[in-house]
């Protein structure tokens, strides 16, 4: 696939996760991506966000909780999660908000494949 997350699992309630989402495109490559948790009885909503300059956004409910950072020498953005809660549970998939390149580089609105996170009481 062109963005593979991956990194999910199942942990206890407090515990944490570090996703990856490998973005196969060239490295010179920038964008702006997104992290999107979805469970089945609710639409997608984005958690966390982050723009070419590295400036990061996050929903109220994960805000304090999760960082994220893009690793452009790597082409990965990564998302680390702490302090872990039941409501964190979902499929996380890594999205291509808005490419800023030209040349070989991902469509905007490109998704992944997802990776499951599971956060027991």
């Amino acid at each position: 696939g062109l963005l593979v997350e991956s990194g999910g699992g199942s942990v206890q309630a407090g515990g944490s996760l570090r996703l990856s989402c490998v973005r196969s495109s060239e490295i010179t490559c920038r964008y702006d991506m997104s992290w999107y948790p979805h469970v089945p009885w609710k639409a997608r909503e984005f958690v966390a966000r982050i723009d070419v300059f590295g400036y990061a956004t996050f929903t109220d409910s994960v805000k304090d909780r999760f960082t994220l950072f893009q690793n452009n020498s790597a082409n990965t953005l990564l998302l680390r999660m702490s302090s872990l809660k039941p409501e964190d549970t979902g499929m996380y998939y890594c999205k291509i908000d808005k490419s800023h390149t030209d040349g070989w580089c991902l469509p905007n609105d490109s998704w992944g494949q997802g990776t499951q996170v599971t956060v027991s009481s």
